[in-house]
């Protein structure tokens, strides 16, 4: 099933780097980063150590950490350019 996760993840990270960098640069982050999960999880499948769990999981959570933080503060900034642009709801 770690097979099925990683070609998902990888096929997502693909289609954020090639289709969707146009629509925004956060692509650029988070493409990579979905490649980064697919190639984690295809790690995790061979290896006969759990890399979601102990130093290994740690790291992972301290990446996906801050890819969170990155993307959450591009969705802020984005948010708030549209807000100031007009682009915000008409009920407000």
């Amino acid at each position: 099933m770690s097979y099925l996760y990683a070609a998902m993840w990888i096929a997502a990270g693909l289609i954020l780097l090639v289709r969707m960098r146009k629509e925004n640069r956060i692509f650029y982050l988070l493409g990579p980063y979905f490649l980064f999960l697919g190639a984690w999880e295809i790690a995790d499948g061979l290896s006969p150590a759990n890399l979601f769990a102990g130093a290994w999981g740690w790291v992972f959570r301290a990446v996906t950490a801050l890819v969170l933080v990155f993307a959450c503060a591009a969705f802020y900034r984005e948010s708030k350019k549209n807000r100031n642009a007009g682009g915000g709801s008409g009920g407000r």
